[in-house]
């Protein structure tokens, strides 16, 4: 048997393990993989003018540990049909045709597609005109609803909390506020978390509207409770005012999000009068070696895909439910974002810690709260 794998969309750390484990599982049962370079559009490979590779487990051994990935991925180009939140579009009958042409000539029995809700579409997109796929999530922003957690996101959570660690020391040197902007365009995964474990004194999430006049309050108690440095995290995807601050008006597909960190920083320190500075991770959370976690869920996320394709549960996606594999329809995992809920356990544990969100805060314990507040004591509201 032979059966093909490709990775598509922006990189994550683990998709080179998650190719170990497609691989390994394949070759355990005698089957052939191969790789297309460039996500979709290796399928477009012509004779004289191949853009795959026939994989094996000694050249794929070790992968696991590094990060980017040996075939190389793209976020545009013949197969974007990804244009917006519930927007798709549409690939051209002739780049359908000679992908089919590719499968064909090569004998593929199975594609494994490894990529988010946008790359998803179109691996369902290309169930629907006949061939096998099996879907492996990939996103750091954690933000498909159909699996628990997507590998590269702890990674990303421990690029944040070790900023946030090496942010602190120098701002409380110099008396500073920071002010990290992180991924998260949709949802605030990486912040909450990320921002929780470098201990955030504030969480700015997509999800949650906050109020800078609520920000400055808490940053200014905390300031008159004799605290050195202040540390805020802000997703790229938060909404100032309701509006999202943009890198420019549009690419292919989305519209590219990022700035509002300098612009909240801005703000602030002309609201509290505290040396304030701006840092944006940017593409350094997706950059580097896996963390255990995500070296290990993407090997079981490509092994499982093999399993899959031997079951020939086709149009279907890996996902980690619990401690536990599982499938479930491309169709249904591509339907529905994974957001951070306000009132969730992780969330009110944040609040237990003081974290500010930006937010009203509404209690019936009243009398004990303003005590507490003369005490200098913050609640995160």
């Amino acid at each position: 048997m032979n059966i093909g794998v490709l990775n598509s969309g922006g990189d994550s750390p683990g998709l080179n393990a998650v190719i170990e484990g497609v691989v390994g599982a394949a070759s355990r049962r005698g089957w052939n993989v191969v790789g297309f370079y460039d996500g979709f559009e290796g399928l477009l490979s012509e004779e004289g003018d191949e853009r795959f590779e026939w994989l094996t487990p000694a050249a794929c051994r070790g992968l696991r540990a590094k990060g980017g990935t040996i075939l190389g991925t793209v976020n545009k180009g013949n197969f974007a049909i990804k244009v917006g939140v519930d927007q798709k579009g549409a690939i051209e009958p002739a780049v359908l045709e000679k992908t089919k042409a590719t499968v064909r000539r090569l004998g593929l029995d199975a594609l494994i597609v490894v990529g988010g809700d946008g790359s998803q579409s179109t691996a369902l997109l290309l169930s629907e005109i006949g061939l096998p796929v099996v879907g492996v999530p990939k996103t750091i922003d954690n933000d498909l609803g159909a699996t628990d957690v997507t590998f590269g996101f702890y990674s990303a959570v421990s690029i944040v909390s070790e900023s946030l660690d090496r942010l602190e020391t120098t701002a409380n040197a110099h008396q500073r506020m920071m002010v990290v902007e992180v991924m998260g365009r949709h949802a605030g995964w990486i912040a909450l978390e990320g921002g929780i474990a470098g201990s955030a004194d504030v969480i700015l999430l997509p999800e949650i509207p906050f109020s800078l006049e609520n920000v400055v309050e808490c940053i200014k108690a905390r300031k008159a409770a004799g605290q050195r440095e202040i540390l805020v995290v802000v997703s790229e995807g938060a909404r100032l005012a309701d509006e999202l601050v943009l890198l420019d008006e549009k690419t292919q597909g989305e519209v590219r999000l990022g700035g509002i960190g300098k612009v909240i920083a801005k703000k602030l320190e002309e609201a509290t009068g505290i040396e304030t500075r701006s840092c944006v991770l940017g593409h350094i959370q997706r950059g580097g070696s896996p963390c255990s976690y995500d070296r290990i869920l993407g090997t079981r996320f490509g092994s499982y895909a093999v399993e899959l394709v031997e079951k020939r549960q086709f149009s279907c996606m890996v996902a980690l439910r619990g401690t536990q594999m599982t499938a479930v329809p491309i169709e249904e995992a591509v339907k529905t974002l994974k957001l951070v809920d306000p009132d969730c356990q992780l969330v009110r544990t944040a609040r237990d810690l003081g974290v500010c969100f930006g937010t009203e805060f509404l209690s019936s314990r009243e009398p004990e709260v303003r005590t507490a507040r003369d005490l200098g004591v913050c609640f995160g509201d």
